[in-house]
């Protein structure tokens, strides 16, 4: 049985970045089962844009890193999915299975439910799930949601309004992108904004292969949007949000420092993904799973076996991607030297906090780190679910 540390609450860098990184191996989480070049190439069309992940690195990390929970920010959260940092410091953090926001202080910890995302229909792997906050925030107050109705899985906008009283802050949902599809597993889920200022989601193919190689589907895809969720300038085909395809499940997105995209993807019984994502390409499944070194497809820059990964959310901090692994309970880095790991990736916190659904970068060597014990397949502990401050590097 895992022993859950329990460090003091510690104060957060307010300085955030506007990251939101990022399942299942199997049938689920945690059982297998039977022209320009956009964002995500080698330059963003943003030009001097800048976003998560930004900033530069004279040089390679170093094959060998470390990990150091300098505290528990705050605890007794219910199935928490996405998490976005807003620009003061706080976080908000959806419930899965509530289908509730809540904003979480950045220094002392205390949670404050903003509001309930009207159409959420939980079940299985489906929900409220990712979250992001509008690049212009400051002025348009809106946030970003992707949740599962009882017809579809879709991304809406809400206007979060400070001054109402607790509980009523979140307006009424306006869809920006329906249709993409739902399944008992493999929904997908997580948004976030690139240095472009454009909107980016990772979806699943639902357990119906077929869809991740078929263009017409938002199924099995990363979709890259305007705010208003409109194909966007630059995108493969002029009138589609597929950005890539060939896709099982999406559940990490992040960009490096030269604001290459990043995604984190679960496989079925041999190989979980993290891939450098090029606009246009293929990814391979359900044809390949893992390094197949096949004509046309796209290999992973690195894979795991999915009893030790089963990756959710990642981030990018200290020149390395760090992935959280709900089967495998461990935090993953992979030192980078361009698009190339530097060395093998290193597992940290193994089966010490339990499941980890997201990491979040939190500006220069800092984590924020939210486990996964309440979402039914985990073991929940008092205190579960927590939110851990991490320093890296």
């Amino acid at each position: 049985m895992r022993t859950v540390q329990r460090p003091a609450v510690t104060a957060v860098v307010a300085a955030a970045v506007l990251l939101l990184t990022a399942g299942c191996s199997g049938a689920g989480e945690n059982a297998p089962a039977p022209t320009a070049t956009p964002p995500g190439g080698t330059t963003s069309p943003s030009g001097d844009a800048s976003g998560p992940g930004s900033g530069s690195r004279a040089d390679p990390p170093p094959a060998k890193g470390s990990v150091k929970v300098v505290g528990t920010l705050t605890e007794d959260l219910k199935s928490p999915w996405g998490l976005a940092p807003l620009p003061d410091g706080d976080l908000l953090v959806s419930s899965r299975d509530e289908g509730t926001i809540t904003r979480v202080d950045g220094e002392s910890g205390e949670k404050t439910e903003i509001g309930t995302v009207t159409g959420v229909a939980p079940a299985g792997e489906g929900g409220l799930m990712g979250l992001a906050v509008s690049p212009d925030f400051a002025s348009d107050h809106m946030v970003y949601a992707y949740f599962t109705t009882e017809s579809d899985n879709r991304i809406a906008r809400m206007l979060y309004d400070e001054k109402k009283p607790a509980g009523q802050q979140l307006g009424a949902p306006d869809t920006i992108l329906r249709g993409i599809p739902k399944g008992t597993v493999h929904n997908g889920g997580r948004i976030a904004f690139g240095p472009d200022k454009m909107l980016y989601a990772g979806t699943g193919e639902t357990g119906d292969t077929g869809l991740a190689q078929d263009k017409k589907s938002l199924g099995g895809k990363i979709l890259r949007m305007t705010p208003d969720g409109e194909p966007v300038h630059g995108n493969p085909q002029a009138d589609s949000v597929v950005y890539s395809y060939g896709h099982r499940n999406v559940q990490g997105l992040a960009w490096d420092s030269e604001k290459r995209l990043w995604a984190a993807e679960f496989g079925q019984n041999t190989w979980d993904e993290l891939n450098q994502i090029r606009p246009g390409q293929n990814y391979g499944w359900p044809e390949v799973e893992g390094k197949g070194s096949q004509e046309g497809f796209v290999d992973p820059v690195a894979q795991w076996k999915t009893s030790e990964a089963s990756p959710s959310g990642i981030a990018y901090a200290a020149g390395s991607i760090w992935m959280a692994g709900l089967r495998g309970e461990r935090l993953w880095r992979i030192p980078l030297d361009g698009t190339k790991p530097v060395a093998d990736p290193e597992s940290f916190l193994s089966e010490e906090y339990g499941r980890l659904r997201t990491v979040v970068a939190a500006g220069g060597d800092k984590l924020w780190l939210v486990t996964s014990e309440t979402d039914t397949r985990g073991t929940p502990e008092p205190g579960d679910d927590r939110i851990l401050n991490l320093e890296v590097k």
